[in-house]
């Protein structure tokens, strides 16, 4: 159950597309599963039903997951890119051109850390100086919050159940205007980093 934070109102923030943001407060499930060569999440409403879904290859040297919208057409693909940090690119569609690319998530890591850190650029931030989002989250499990500046703009927590072998699930709360395929990427590259 999440417990609301107090919070000044985030403006509209449409990273993938304006089709992706609700004007309103957001609560999806987000449904893992674990096969013997993929993994996939599938992002459902309250009512149950599919709004989008990510699938990738298990044994892969360079990981890449696509998501893909409720009739199969592909929304952005997220590909690990080969550095001494954890890197992720991602690019509107299937096609992985420069001319397609979206944001950048990489992995900050400082010798005192104690919890999962992300920071997000996106590609018009030309100098990579200052993220545009941060994602900070807890170790022990796949809870993390979204930061756009000091404001919190989604939360996701990991439901756990016994005797779910190769399946999880996250909660995930996101506010008024905030794109959701965005926030379910940060989930599924967290995902990767912290297996």
């Amino acid at each position: 159950m999440f417990v609301p934070e107090v919070r000044r109102p985030a403006a509209s923030t449409s990273i993938v597309g304006e089709e992706f943001c609700f004007p309103y407060l957001v609560d999806l499930t987000v449904k893992k599963k674990i096969g013997l060569s993929s993994k996939h999440f599938d992002v459902l409403d309250h009512n149950g039903s599919m709004l989008v879904h990510v699938e990738g290859g298990f044994w892969q040297f360079k990981k890449k997951r696509t998501m893909y919208d409720s009739v199969g057409a592909p929304i952005i693909t997220m590909r690990q890119k080969v550095s001494w940090r954890q890197e992720w690119i991602v690019h509107r569609g299937d096609n992985l051109d420069g001319s397609n690319l979206l944001y950048t998530v990489v992995q900050h890591t400082s010798p005192f850390q104690l919890k999962t850190q992300l920071q997000v650029f996106l590609a018009s931030n030309l100098t990579a100086q200052i993220c545009n989002f941060r994602v900070v989250g807890s170790y022990m499990s796949q809870s993390f919050k979204v930061y756009k500046g000091d404001t919190v703009i989604a939360e996701v927590k990991q439901r756990f159940k016994l005797g779910s072998l190769g399946k999880e699930a996250f909660e995930a709360r996101i506010y008024p205007g905030i794109d959701y395929v965005f926030i379910v990427s940060l989930l599924a590259i967290l995902n990767e980093i912290d297996s």
